[in-house]
């Protein structure tokens, strides 16, 4: 029985290559970078109403209303250790010097409500504080999803994106 394994893998041998080639980048995208490479960006959650995006990963000077895609880093990583370095998309919607503010759970941006903060994760059902108040610093940005069950940085436990953390701009495609 092995030998006959053998002997049909001898004979298709293309096809095992082709699936240990896929593994493999599998299992790099999963446990060693996950950092997207590709200008392509697929987006399978329901936190911004975009399913395919296009990124330019060369873009400078990001500015309010952008999308972006950054490479987690906030505190959740530590409860959270699958969250280290994946790629997150959403929307920019405060920068360096502007004012966030809190009322009742209710998340301003220099004034606009930009967000409702929940109580508790949907995940575990911790509890989710929402983002202290605060000027934002330089090279930092607020980002934001459209779904109110988007984890971004309404939350303390997300925080502010570093802005070495953004790895491109996003051009939403649909």
């Amino acid at each position: 029985m092995t030998r006959d394994f053998f002997q049909h893998v001898r004979r298709r041998w293309y096809l095992y290559l082709v699936l240990v080639m896929i593994w493999t980048l599998a299992y790099v995208r999963l446990f060693i970078d996950a950092t997207p490479r590709l200008p392509i960006l697929f987006n399978v959650t329901p936190s911004l109403p975009y399913t395919v995006a296009v990124v330019n990963y060369r873009a400078h000077g990001i500015r309010r209303g952008d999308f972006v895609v950054y490479a987690f880093e906030g505190p959740a990583q530590r409860i959270f250790p699958g969250l280290y370095h994946q790629p997150f998309f959403k929307i920019v919607r405060g920068v360096a010097g502007d004012k966030v503010t809190v009322r009742d759970r209710h998340v301003f941006v220099n004034g606009e409500e930009v967000g409702f903060a929940k109580t508790h994760t949907n995940v575990k059902h911790l509890r989710l504080d929402p983002i202290a108040e605060m000027v934002i610093p330089p090279s930092y940005f607020y980002v934001q999803g459209t779904s109110p069950d988007s984890f971004d940085s309404r939350y303390s436990i997300n925080g502010l994106v570093r802005a070495d953390a953004v790895l491109g701009v996003v051009i939403p495609i649909f």
